[in-house]
């Protein structure tokens, strides 16, 4: 079983008390072990009472820690007086002991005598004393990924004393997360490999599934708002709450056989993909866990990145969603490693869905283009058949963009695609109807698909504005923007459509709303397209 430890820092005395709510807090959402991080707690006076306090009433098992400022923590004291803290909380036969203490690799080498002190207190096969407490040997990398890492899960590994081995460092980038899981793959006792930071939530909730001692999360929120500010960042980057541990990513149904999902994109921390197929994984009972995959924007981070996760069979990758600004380099990816592009993904040059078969053989497709048709004619109330007396003007020029006006085109509508530059939606225009020529696919013939100019947005003619840029979009470039020109003319006869749907109200569509115009919410055709991709997952 991989444990759930949930780490609460503890600076100062009148902290106890809600230190410890917190902790019942997070026992009740799931949490069955904690760490007290009493760093600068026990440099202050009367600090082993407070302490001893913290380890008699903790709702669950407890690990105490002081970290040595050298690897992030907030002891200022030398190491023989951390130690000696450690060792009259350890060797206390009078009252309850920490389960686990947690001490670092690098001090506990520096010298024979540190080495012989910190084992006085731990239980190891030598020791004489009557103590229980198990010893965690700890290396941290705040920077980056240390360069000696394998020398240091050696070292942990050859330490008699040592009942659990521990490294975390900054993840670089995804990919960092399939070193800590092979290091768990090879363990030869129990082991904790983690990578902080954003890029290092799948090493944190896959935990379980490559058998990890225990995985860290934070304790969320508490009465105290500002020891709640303080203690929802956990003590290390990247940690998740409890509650969404157990509640978002499903943390106690992962398992070996755990099948592994994401969406790739960048930004990709506002995706709401997560929710909605875990939700439909835990209702189907599919043993699955769909992520968030950051992935910076060049299209080599992408290839590489990929193709990592899908080389690792013990990952069991089973497919991504593919948002901005990878649909493009998606179609790419799937070229290049000589899998199969759907003919709507192919002619569109851009996809949204990625599938991984046994064996690594990939497959793309589009799910972005019919689900945009059907929330646009939902929303000004007709059906497919009478946009081919439509015209619609698209906003943006990229994958998003290259989808939906395919497949409004594809139904008989004008498409008039507007960008910032003029020169790219005229590309996008001329690979759309060169695609649509050449197959014979396509209903818009060439020419059904046209780049305006943008004196000629607010012209009065089009029926409907579909929104595929991220202006407006929640954590992008441009959240508090609008790209529909104040000029543009709105009313009841007007449609407004906007494929951002983070945040549900984003400013074109409030500013639409005021004016009259009928208005389409990203939600509807994000959730569209999701249910078409959960669909072809394979994952059964």
């Amino acid at each position: 079983m991989t444990h759930l430890c949930v780490s609460i820092s503890v600076e100062a005395a009148d902290e106890v008390e809600g230190a410890l709510a917190d902790a019942r807090r997070a026992a009740e959402r799931g949490a069955d072990l904690v760490e007290w991080r009493v760093d600068a707690l026990a440099e202050q006076p009367d600090a082993l009472r407070h302490v001893r306090r913290l380890v008699a009433d903790s709702p669950v098992p407890c690990i105490v820690t002081v970290r040595g400022a050298r690897e992030g923590g907030d002891w200022q004291g030398t190491d023989q007086d951390r130690v000696s803290f450690l060792e009259a909380l350890c060797a206390a036969g009078d009252g309850p002991v920490p389960a686990c203490v947690d001490f670092e690799l690098e001090d506990f080498q520096r010298s024979a005598n540190l080495r012989q002190k910190v084992e006085l207190c731990v239980a190891h096969a030598g020791q004489q004393r009557a103590v229980s407490t198990r010893l965690i040997l700890s290396a941290h990398d705040f920077e980056g990924r240390p360069a000696d890492l394998s020398r240091r899960w050696a070292a942990m590994a050859a330490a008699d004393s040592c009942a659990v081995a521990k490294v975390a460092w900054r993840a670089r980038s995804v990919r960092d997360n399939l070193e800590a899981f092979e290091l768990l793959r090879t363990r030869a006792k129990p082991s904790i490999a983690l990578c902080m930071g954003d890029a290092g939530l799948l090493s944190r909730v896959l935990a379980p599934k490559f058998g990890a001692f225990l995985s860290f999360a934070a304790a969320g929120t508490s009465a105290d708002a500002e020891r709640a500010a303080a203690r929802a960042a956990g003590t290390a980057p990247g940690q998740a709450t409890v509650e969404d541990m157990v509640e978002r990513w499903g943390f106690r149904r992962i398992g070996p056989g755990t099948r592994v999902l994401g969406v790739v994109g960048w930004p990709v921390g506002h995706s709401r993909s997560p929710e909605l197929h875990n939700a439909w994984f835990r209702e189907r009972g599919i043993d699955a866990v769909y992520l968030p995959i950051p992935v910076p924007p060049e299209y080599e981070h992408f290839k590489a990145t990929l193709a990592e996760l899908i080389a690792f069979a013990p990952l069991d990758f089973r497919g991504a969603s593919v948002t901005l600004p990878h649909k493009e380099h998606l179609v790419r990816f799937v070229r290049e490693q000589g899998g199969h592009v759907d003919p709507l993904a192919a002619r569109i040059g851009a996809a949204n869905t990625l599938l991984v078969r046994p064996g690594g053989l990939v497959s793309c497709t589009n799910t972005d283009a019919p689900a945009a048709v059907d929330a646009l004619c939902g929303g000004m109330g007709i059906e497919r058949t009478a946009l081919a007396a439509r015209r619609v003007a698209v906003l943006g020029a990229g994958g998003v963009a290259r989808a939906v006006a395919a497949g409004l085109a594809d139904e008989g509508a004008r498409v008039v695609v507007f960008n910032r530059s003029e020169a790219r939606a005229e590309a996008m225009c001329d690979d759309l109807s060169r695609a649509a020529d050449g197959t014979g696919a396509c209903g818009a013939m060439p020419g059904r698909i046209v780049a305006g100019r943008s004196s000629e947005i607010g012209c009065g003619c089009f029926h409907a504005f579909v929104n595929c840029t991220p202006v407006g979009m929640e954590g992008g470039p441009d959240p508090k923007g609008s790209p529909l020109p104040d000029e543009v003319p709105l009313d009841g006869s007007v449609t407004v459509m906007d494929t951002v749907y983070a945040p549900r109200e984003t400013p074109l569509l409030r500013d639409a709303r005021s004016r009259g115009a009928r208005v389409v919410g990203g939600w509807d055709m994000f959730v569209r397209q999701a249910e078409r991709q959960f669909a072809l997952w394979p994952v059964g």
